[in-house]
């Protein structure tokens, strides 16, 4: 087993830009060799430490699917030190990628079920994992639903796959933004607003977003039928080591980094309310 403190290094092959205010990169790294690549076995949902060597180290959900072979990808918001390094590196810089870590999406639970998938700003980067995934295997799921929300058109993630997607006619996508703007085609209106319109009556729910935004859509969830058991959601806030070592993501007796991140709504009711 590779020692959980060692990063492997990693060449950064892109920097993109994916929003309009420029805050939030997709890094797209690939591994060294296949050794690296045959080590690094992943599942949707997981997370991963990036090191920039010399600023430090931080945790962040791993954005690409384990369909998408050879590399990985990490979409990142502007907001530290390390993130503040991450975005100015150049393409071909080396970083140290150590995971991966914590636990994933039940997407072998879930085959044959249909589901909706609901995201909001920037934290769509594990659901984005989890979709690309579920279409690269479409024959073992039910319907799909996603619902994907931010404040403007401009901050949106992946706009070239959520087109594609649109195009699909095995993936029901709704976007939304919350106030309406010039141009814009898609649904104006916050999530639990957009969610409650849209009713959906999938077998299983997953939902990953900021804390209001989660808060405020449990309720309409839970009206909509769905049970805790059946509400599934990631966790990512105070994550540092990654490990369990550090004690920070501690949340009653669990470890956010070692227990989740991924949680149903069930599992979170018996714990001090995180969400």
């Amino acid at each position: 087993m590779r020692n959980p403190y060692l990063p492997l290094p990693m060449k950064l092959v892109k920097n993109f830009t994916e929003t309009s205010d420029k805050l939030i990169h997709t890094f797209t790294l690939e591994f060294q060799n296949e050794q690296d690549a045959a080590s690094f076995q992943y599942e949707p949902g997981q997370f991963a430490e990036l090191m920039v060597y010399g600023k430090g180290e931080a945790p962040f959900g791993i954005a690409s699917s384990p369909t998408e072979k050879g590399i990985l990808k990490f979409s990142v918001a502007k907001v530290g030190v390390v993130s503040t390094a991450l975005h100015m590196l150049e393409e071909g810089a080396i970083v140290g990628v150590r995971g991966p870590l914590g636990n994933s999406y039940p997407l072998e639970q879930l085959k044959g079920k249909s589901l909706t998938i609901i995201g909001g700003g920037f934290a769509f980067t594990t659901l984005r994992s989890t979709i690309q995934y579920i279409l690269a295997n479409r024959g073992d799921y039910g319907d799909l639903t996603v619902i994907y929300g931010a404040r403007n058109p401009g901050l949106l993630l992946y706009k070239d796959e959520l087109a594609e997607w649109e195009a699909r006619s095995d993936i029901n996508l709704i976007t939304t933004i919350d106030r309406e703007v010039e141009g814009w085609n898609g649904r104006v209106g916050f999530i639990p607003t957009v969610t409650k319109d849209v009713a959906p009556k999938t077998d299983y729910a997953i939902i990953c977003g900021p804390p209001v935004m989660i808060k405020f859509t449990m309720p309409v969830l839970v009206e909509c039928g769905f049970t805790p058991d059946r509400i599934i959601m990631s966790l990512e806030n105070r994550m540092k080591c990654g490990i369990g070592m550090c004690g920070r993501c501690n949340v009653g007796s669990k470890y956010v980094c070692k227990d989740g991140p991924v949680f149903t709504k069930e599992q979170l009711d018996k714990l001090p309310n995180e969400y």
